[in-house]
C-alpha cells in the first residue's frame, strides 16, 4: 500500500514537471507564424508573377527554424535572451502580418499590382536593383549628414544665444517664430537664387528643417534654467563664459535632445523633396523616378530602407542621450 502511494506520488510529481522547463512560448509561436508565411508563399500560386518567391520562403523558413531553436534556449542567453523575450509578441505579429500580406496581394490579388506589392515582391526589388539602391543610400546619407549636422550646429549656437542674451532674443526670436511655421520646402524658389548648385540648395532645405527645432528647444532649455544657479556661480567668481559652458548648456541638454529628435524626423521628411532639386541619385530621387514609371514595388522598397535608416539613427541618438544624461535616472 505504501509502495503504491509512493508510486502514485512520484507519478503526480512527474506529471507536474514540464517537458521543457525553460521553454520560451512566444518564440515557439513566432516560429510557427513565420513558418506559416513561408508555407503560404510557396504553396499557393501568385495571381501575377513577382519573382523571388522561393528565396523569400527560404528566408522566412530559416527564421522560423531559428526561432524554434531559440525558444528552447532563450532563457539561457542572458541579456540577449531578455531582449528576445521582450520582443516576442512583435515577432509573432510580424510573422502573422507577412502571411496575411501574402494572401491579400500575391495570392488573391485583393490589393492588386502595380499599386501594392507582396513581401517577396519587395525582396525581388532588392535582388534585381540592389546595386543602384546601395548607390542611392550612399548619396542620401551624404546629403542628410551634411544638412543635418550643419543644421543642428547652427541651431544649437543660435538657440544658446537666444536663451542667454535678452538683446539677441529681442531681435532673433520674432524672426525665428516667423520662419519656423513655414515648411522648409516652401523656400525652394529662394534656394535657386541664393545657391549656385542644386546640391547646395538641397543641403539648405535639410539645414532649415533640422536647425529650427533645435534652435527653439535649445533656447527654451537655456531660458528655463533657474537663475539662482547663475547667482551662486557669480558669487563664486564665475564669468559669463563659464556659466554658459558649465551651467546653462548642461542644464538645457534635455531640451536639446528633444529638439534633436524632432530635427531628425523633419530632416528625413524633406529628403525626398530635397533630392528632387536636380539630384542624379539618392533614395528621394529613386522614389520620384520609380513613381513616374509606376514602379510602386520599388517605391515601397526605398521607403522601407528610409524607415530603417531613420529608426537606426534614432536608436543611436537614444544611446548617446542615455550616456550624456545619465544623471537624469531616478529623477524623471
Amino acid at each position: 500500500m505504501t509502495d503504491a502511494v509512493q508510486t502514485n506520488g512520484e507519478g503526480a510529481i512527474a506529471a507536474r514537471v514540464p517537458l521543457f522547463p525553460g521553454l520560451w512560448r512566444d518564440g515557439l509561436l513566432a516560429g510557427l507564424s513565420w513558418f506559416a508565411a513561408s508555407v503560404v508563399t510557396v504553396s499557393l500560386p501568385d495571381v501575377v508573377p513577382w519573382g523571388s518567391g522561393q528565396l523569400f520562403a527560404a528566408i522566412t523558413g530559416g527564421i522560423a527554424a531559428a526561432l524554434v531553436v531559440l525558444a528552447l534556449v532563450a532563457h539561457r542567453l542572458g541579456r540577449v535572451g531578455e531582449v528576445l523575450i521582450h520582443y516576442g509578441p512583435w515577432l509573432i505579429a510580424i510573422g502573422i502580418w507577412l502571411a496575411l500580406w501574402e494572401f491579400v496581394t500575391a495570392k488573391f490579388g485583393w490589393l492588386p499590382k502595380p499599386f501594392f506589392s507582396p513581401p517577396h515582391g519587395l525582396l525581388n526589388v532588392y535582388v534585381t536593383d540592389g546595386q543602384r539602391l546601395l548607390i542611392c543610400i550612399g548619396y542620401t546619407l551624404r546629403l542628410w549628414a551634411l544638412g543635418f549636422l550643419s543644421g543642428i550646429v547652427v541651431g544649437y549656437v543660435v538657440g544658446v544665444a537666444l536663451g542667454w542674451s535678452k538683446r539677441f532674443s529681442y531681435w532673433g526670436m520674432p524672426l525665428l517664430k516667423l520662419i519656423g511655421p513655414v515648411p522648409a520646402t516652401a523656400w525652394i524658389p529662394c534656394t535657386f537664387y541664393f545657391f549656385p548648385t542644386t546640391f547646395g540648395a538641397s543641403i539648405f532645405i535639410v539645414v532649415l528643417a533640422s536647425g529650427i527645432p533645435v534652435a527653439i528647444l535649445t533656447a527654451s532649455g537655456v531660458g528655463s534654467v533657474n537663475r539662482a544657479f547663475y547667482d551662486v556661480g557669480r558669487i563664486l567668481g564665475a564669468d559669463n563664459r563659464y556659466l554658459i559652458r558649465r551651467v546653462a548648456i548642461p542644464a538645457a541638454m534635455p531640451h536639446v535632445f528633444v529638439g534633436l529628435f524632432m530635427a531628425l524626423y523633419y530632416s528625413f521628411a524633406v529628403l525626398v523633396v530635397a533630392e528632387m532639386l536636380g539630384a542624379k541619385y539618392g533614395l528621394g530621387w529613386y522614389i520620384q523616378f520609380q513613381t513616374a514609371y509606376s514602379g510602386y514595388a520599388n517605391v515601397y522598397a526605398a521607403l522601407l530602407i528610409m524607415a530603417l535608416l531613420c529608426a537606426g539613427i534614432i536608436r543611436l541618438l537614444f544611446v548617446v542621450r542615455d550616456r550624456l544624461l545619465g544623471w537624469q535616472q531616478g529623477f524623471i
